[in-house]
């Protein structure tokens, strides 16, 4: 049972990473600084309730808002370009912060025991789970409480004039500067937004897996990021999930058999799905579908949205 609680726990986290580049998604921008974020979020949280000895809930709202506040600064710079430099910038930045935290060296007493980050070991003292009797299951609840609560508010959010407004950025940016949008101010919220759930996932993760290094962070965690939405569909926050679910609960966890060909399986699964799917295996149609064989009439916004 324990096996099952830890996917469920991972997957939660994934999701989490892949909404954040969700949002972002949507204004037709692919930025790979998620993982920066998710970095900075983790080592925050970390330390707040390591060395601080803060509650967990106040240790990751702070890791949520250093994730935001860094993507505030680097959209202004990095969302002004397009495409394969927008891509490179955001590498660059999430190196940037990967490096930073393979030099962070900041270990204290804490009740006698030397905490903190240790550089090149990582930060191995991140147990407020278990100091506090937490089991995995009461870990779970409180990781899906949180997808919950996200998922429900960027749900929402595409159902109003917010939401409208960054599809139709990612759709036409020219049209939609002509219709009096700020196409810089769109953007920098996006990565804004994206940047504190990104946060918020890395703070999570730091306190469900218990250790962190400058590793953990590695491009590929970026790719996953950027691939959940892609490979889910845009039109809704629930194609991430079910991207998430296949990926890491079929691909990654049911076919460890496979061993390092399980990476080669995953971008076949990419390609193909570009070719045959190119809005996702969750897109306007299929929402469509599924709104008719549940009895809920016409599509609204599934179909709108494909």
């Amino acid at each position: 049972m324990a096996f099952y609680f830890g996917l469920l726990q991972t997957i939660g986290i994934h999701t989490l990473l892949g909404l954040s580049a969700y949002v972002l998604l949507l204004t037709g921008q692919l930025s790979l600084a998620q993982v920066g974020f998710f970095a900075i979020g983790a080592y925050v949280s970390g330390i707040l309730t390591v060395i601080f000895e803060y509650h967990i809930v106040p240790g990751l709202f702070a890791g949520a808002l250093a994730g935001g506040a860094f993507a505030f600064l680097v959209g202004f710079p990095a969302l002004r370009v397009k495409g394969l430099m927008l891509v490179v910038a955001t590498i660059a930045f999430s190196e940037i912060v990967r490096l930073f935290f393979f030099n962070l060296n900041w270990r204290v007493m804490v009740n006698g025991v030397e905490v903190g980050p240790d550089s090149t070991q990582g930060f191995r003292e991140i147990r407020f789970y278990a100091a506090n009797g937490w089991d995995t299951f009461d870990v779970v609840l409180f990781i899906w409480l949180f997808v919950i609560v996200v998922m429900a508010m960027l749900w929402w959010l595409d159902r109003v004039r917010a939401g409208a407004t960054l599809r139709a950025v990612g759709a036409d940016e020219l049209a939609a500067q002509s219709s009096g949008v700020n196409i810089v101010a769109v953007k920098v919220t996006a990565m804004t937004v994206g940047g504190v759930i990104a946060g918020l996932a890395g703070g999570l993760y730091a306190h469900s897996a218990t250790y962190v290094d400058h590793l953990t962070f590695s491009v590929l965690l970026a790719t996953f990021a950027v691939a959940y939405p892609i490979l889910g569909g845009l039109s809704s926050v629930f194609g991430t999930l079910i991207a998430v679910i296949f990926v890491q609960g079929i691909l990654i966890e049911g076919m460890r058999f496979l061993g390092d060909w399980r990476n080669i399986l995953f971008g076949l699964l990419i390609i193909v799905a570009m070719n045959f799917r190119p809005s996702g295996l969750l897109d306007g149609n299929v929402l469509s579908r599924i709104r008719r064989m549940i009895g809920h009439g016409k599509p609204d916004g599934g179909g709108r949205h494909a």
